[in-house]
């Protein structure tokens, strides 16, 4: 089973996910809480596999809670619950280490296949706001050249990849799109990522987004 955490301060979010999670064959919400103050001490005591944590929470500052989780030994991955309107949180949210970035109204089925992606050590992020993550993210024109030069080192089909994982994407997904196996799929995200340094899905989305391969 999944072990999943919710950390919202909206009872009815929370609700939400919860019904939604739960009604997966293999998941389990564990803890819930809406104050981020408690979020590193619950996930010590549930061990969750993945938590989702709200961006902003009116008692305590999500970033906060995500510094606390991430000096947890062997801490869960962490996907940031916002909303349609990112903002400059997100950004410091990425450089500290956050897996993905999920709309709180995110559709069911894209929800479940998020945390199992994350569960497995991967990285989401929503196509609704998948745009408006990398732009806020950005570094501009400084880091345009750099990426630029490990977007050359791509192979026409890995470039098409890259794109649709820039649209926030899964393999399957992709897959259908270019009409390829979802294990054809897997192993050319892995060479993407090998060959512009990329730790994850949301790093390489960056470099594409930076190197104008999307925009």
């Amino acid at each position: 089973m999944i072990k999943v955490m919710l950390a919202d301060d909206e009872d009815l979010v929370r609700s939400g996910l919860r019904m939604i999670l739960s009604s997966a064959g293999d998941m389990e919400v564990v803890a819930e809480c809406d104050d981020g103050h408690l979020v590193a001490d619950l996930a010590r005591r549930h061990r969750p596999h993945v938590v989702l944590l709200d961006i902003r929470m009116r008692s305590s500052d999500g970033l906060m809670a995500l510094r606390r989780l991430r000096a947890i030994p062997d801490p869960p991955k962490i996907a940031m619950l916002t909303t349609f309107d990112v903002d400059e949180y997100v950004s410091e949210a990425l450089r500290l280490g956050a897996s993905g970035f999920l709309l709180k109204d995110t559709e069911p089925e894209q929800l479940v296949r998020a945390v199992r992606d994350l569960a497995v050590g991967g990285a989401v992020l929503d196509p609704g706001v998948a745009a408006r993550v990398l732009a806020a993210v950005a570094d501009g024109e400084r880091a345009a050249e750099p990426a630029r030069r490990l977007l050359a080192s791509l192979s026409e089909r890995e470039r098409e990849v890259l794109v649709l994982i820039g649209q926030g994407m899964s393999n399957a997904e992709i897959g259908g799109t270019l009409h390829l196996s979802e294990a054809t799929v897997k192993g050319y995200v892995s060479s993407v990522l090998g060959k512009i340094g990329a730790v994850n899905r949301v790093q390489a989305a960056l470099v594409a987004f930076r190197g104008g391969l999307i925009a």
